[in-house]
């Protein structure tokens, strides 16, 4: 049985092989046909689509003593999540000028770089967010949007109201400064201006120390306060490293249409002398 198999298909490649050499012509005249319809379809141009990618650095938030917590950044596939969602891509059709759903199929998501071992030595991840379509200005304001929206809801759960509490800190830490520089002028006032006795005068020294102290603690406070905003903003928040700007992607190359047109066309020319050979044979032998 194998050898009838083995024998079958060498008469099928021997009967190829006379086909495609009796009607070379055929394949030739396709792949010719197939180059020339392959360049005419190029010089159509097709849809001109662009890229805009925005690179989001989800951030590295850590607890009040130090030690790197689970979030985003030890999580970021779920990004996708975020930015293929409905109201996400809804929202950010809207901001760009886009009919509601048109960005549904067109946002990819890929991460530069990963998020590996532990503490210290962990590596904050960058996150490529890229819309395709066809207005470029539009493309790039929604994939602009759409990194607002993941910086948004990635930070607000814990660094943003890390951030609002040191805010409102300094925000109370800089009134009692103001307060205290307003008093320490008055004290310094009475002190040098008014002829007081040595007891009031050494009460009132006293009350300008205390009220130096109390500023220069408010003062290490404010810095301390300083530097852990600083490091939420910087460090712990998610922010946008690069906005999106629009890239033109041709839809197809001219060198790439013309070659797949010129193998096409002799894939088709080959099968055709294949199928005509035997016809061919028969009104050869009937004349």
């Amino acid at each position: 049985m194998t050898m009838d198999l083995d024998a079958e298909r060498e008469i099928d490649l021997a009967r190829w092989r006379r086909a495609l050499t009796a009607l070379w012509w055929l394949p030739v005249a396709g792949l010719v046909a197939g180059a020339v319809l392959g360049f005419a379809y190029s010089l159509r141009g097709g849809t001109t689509t662009f890229k805009a990618t925005a690179n989001i650095s989800l951030g590295q938030p850590v607890s009040p003593g130090g030690v790197v917590i689970s979030s985003y950044s030890t999580n970021p596939r779920a990004i996708s999540v975020i930015v293929s969602s409905a109201s996400a891509q809804e929202e950010a059709a809207k901001a760009a000028g886009l009919q509601p759903g048109v960005l549904r199929g067109h946002v990819a998501v890929g991460t530069v770089g990963a998020a590996t071992g532990t503490g210290a030595a962990r590596t904050t991840p960058l996150i490529a967010l890229t819309v395709d379509g066809q207005n470029g200005e539009k493309i790039a304001a929604a994939a602009n949007e759409l990194a607002r929206i993941v910086v948004e809801r990635t930070t607000a759960p814990y660094v943003g109201t890390k951030i609002k509490t040191y805010e409102s800190v300094l925000e109370t830490t800089n009134k009692q400064l103001e307060s205290l520089a307003v008093r320490l002028a008055a004290l310094e006032t009475v002190l040098t201006k008014s002829r007081l006795d040595p007891l009031n005068q050494l009460v009132l020294v006293s009350q300008v120390d205390n009220a130096e102290q109390r500023q220069g603690n408010l003062l290490d406070q404010k810095a301390t306060t300083t530097q852990q905003l600083t490091f939420a903003k910087e460090v712990e928040s998610a922010k946008i490293v690069a906005t999106a700007a629009p890239v033109k992607a041709s839809a197809h190359s001219r060198s790439t249409s013309l070659v797949i047109g010129a193998l096409i066309g002799l894939i088709l020319g080959g099968i055709a002398a294949i199928a005509g050979y035997g016809r061919v044979g028969r009104f050869a032998v009937r004349a």
